[in-house]
């Protein structure tokens, strides 16, 4: 049915749109450029920052275009001195609550507060740092938050409302506001990292420092392996001025020689062996149960939940490891006895989209013989500021595959950075093992939002599948399976909006526009290979052949088990 329409003007440019919208939503979709900060397209306006100020005849005030419903008949003005001389008041405002440390700050090339300040050509320390006294604080080893940063738009605290635990609240004290982590016992922060996602000042950052990387770059005695994950191919290009969705794989590659890595590998591979190992699990316990249930535990921030919040469910948890959990591990036992390399001697170091990475590695039950399978965790907005401050250009170089034998990969491998990819890689294997055809069809639910349901028939059984975005989704679902048990065969769950393309470490603006332009990227390489099924991977089965026969080492490399223990 199609909305009812309206008719402004915006600079004297008349505009049709629709009834309902703000006037920054219809500015951005007319390509008429009004600044902001603390607009979020995934979050309700809360015209904090008060940027977007725009002028409407019949108004005496200034009015928030990001927080103001056209009407229709409204005149608008974007531009004029009255707005200038309030936004560069807002601006300068703003950056009396924001400590500055641009050399050190993953958003230096990609800074919007900088670009502001540039353009309305403001006086950045016009007011007294009010907040450069306030601590740092550490969410585990995964995020790092200034709070001397913060500029109080609260995006953080709804995103993680929206999306996670609601670990971040708004507290008062003194005469100001502030940003603290919950004393809630009862909730959890997951790592995930839609803070950093959400923040438009990089108050929130990925915990860790790029010493380590340097260091080990520069140790002739240690060989640096690099993996990087599949979402990670489809949006770095937007760290370069790329917005396409583009396959930027190969030139990932050259850009981590160039660096100094020894060999650079693709996560994509480590799904395929993730895939082939879950599928055989999901069909046992088809086979051997009466109301099977599998959750995916890819997604570490999810498993994180589970263990917290759902210890009953840790039992349905895939024992699987994930990606680069097995390609790490892979790395240090298979590869390094091939190549002669003591593992203690090889770096690992994985480019994820997301935070919790860089917590799963610390997870002392993936040890191998007391050797972690990946050494750090970097995200894609970090590789990409070690790539400008080493004057690396990716769109300037020329491309190089990468190395084998843990080089190529299925298309299946691939579509593990979007949502839905885990479960469409594993059912895919699972329908070729069973030399049957499963159809599906998933169709979003009515009651439950960010949840996508199908019915499947295997072995002519049905069964009930579902792909999940986000905590809330997650919680739902979880109780009426509590509720109902067996009304759900196979759940997969990614925190993160659109999977891991949606990560916290990806780069900004981590819209749904974008994250629509990055998945249509990934399964376009899908629809590109002619290898669509995991297990069908030439090194998958030659590894299996070779190494992974023998039960041992399958249980060392491939598996897990899962805990409840938290700091």
């Amino acid at each position: 049915m199609s909305k009812e329409k309206i008719k402004i003007k915006i600079n004297n440019q008349e505009i049709i749109a629709e009834k309902g919208q703000t006037i920054l939503e219809i500015a951005m979709q007319n390509g008429i450029k009004i600044p902001y900060l603390c607009y979020h397209p995934d979050l309700k306006p809360k015209a904090s920052c008060r940027l977007c100020l725009v002028k409407i005849k019949g108004y005496n005030e200034l009015k928030t275009s990001c927080s103001t419903i056209a009407e229709d008949g409204m005149e608008i003005i974007t531009e004029s001195p009255e707005i200038k001389k309030a936004r560069k008041t807002n601006l300068e405002l703003l950056f009396g609550e924001h400590s500055k440390e641009c050399s050190d700050c993953v958003y230096e090339h990609n800074c919007q507060l900088l670009q502001l300040a540039k353009k309305l050509n403001i006086q950045q320390n016009k007011y007294l740092k009010r907040k450069s006294y306030l601590p740092s604080k550490n969410f585990g080893p995964a995020i790092h938050f200034q709070k001397s940063k913060c500029i109080d738009c609260q995006n953080c605290v709804e995103a993680c409302k929206k999306y996670a635990t609601g670990y971040l609240e708004v507290k008062e004290k003194g005469p100001f506001f502030r940003i603290e982590p919950s004393k809630d016992k009862g909730k959890i922060c997951l790592y995930c990292g839609q803070c950093l996602a959400h923040c438009p000042v990089g108050a929130f950052e990925a915990a860790g420092e790029f010493e380590e990387v340097n260091q080990n770059l520069a140790n002739k005695n240690k060989i640096v392996v690099f993996q990087f994950a599949p979402s990670i191919r489809t949006s770095i290009g937007e760290e370069f001025g790329l917005f396409t969705g583009e396959d930027l794989s190969e030139r990932i590659v050259a850009g981590l020689k160039k660096i100094g890595a020894d060999y650079v590998f693709d996560t994509c591979v480590g799904a395929d062996f993730t895939t082939s190992v879950e599928a055989k699990h999901c069909i046992e316990k088809l086979e051997a149960e009466k109301n099977p249930l599998v959750l995916t535990s890819c997604c570490p921030s999810w498993v994180r939940y589970v263990e917290f919040y759902y210890p009953e469910f840790i039992k349905n948890l895939a024992t699987v490891r994930s990606p680069q959990i097995i390609l790490g591990g892979l790395v240090k036992t298979y590869w390094a006895a091939k190549m002669k390399i003591d593992p203690k001697n090889i770096y690992i170091i994985s480019i994820m989209p997301c935070t919790a990475k860089k917590y799963e590695i610390t997870r002392e039950e993936l040890s191998i013989n007391s050797i972690k399978p990946v050494d750090q965790v970097i995200t894609t907005r970090e590789i990409a500021y070690l790539f400008h401050k080493k004057n690396i250009h990716l769109l300037e170089i020329d491309p190089e595959k990468p190395d084998n034998p843990l080089g190529i990969s299925s298309g299946a491998g691939v579509i593990y950075g979007a949502s839905g990819g885990v479960m469409t890689s594993a059912l895919r294997t699972v329908a070729d093992r069973l030399k049957q055809k499963i159809k599906i069809n998933f169709v979003a639910s009515k009651e439950i939002p960010g949840v996508k349901e199908a019915k499947i028939k295997i072995n002519n059984k049905k069964y009930r599948v579902a792909i999940v975005v986000g905590i809330a989704g997650a919680k739902k679902i979880m109780q009426k399976q509590k509720k109902n048990p067996g009304y759900y065969n196979f759940i997969e769950v990614m925190v993160c909006p659109g999977g891991c393309i949606g990560g916290g470490g990806q780069p900004v603006p981590n819209t749904k526009e974008m994250r629509d332009i990055r998945t249509k990227g990934l399964f376009k390489i899908d629809e590109g290979k002619n290898l669509h099924l995991a297990h069908e991977n030439p090194i998958v089965k030659t590894i299996f052949k070779e190494y992974l026969n023998n039960e041992e080492n399958l249980n060392r490399i491939c598996k897990t088990k899962f805990s409840q223990k938290f700091e």
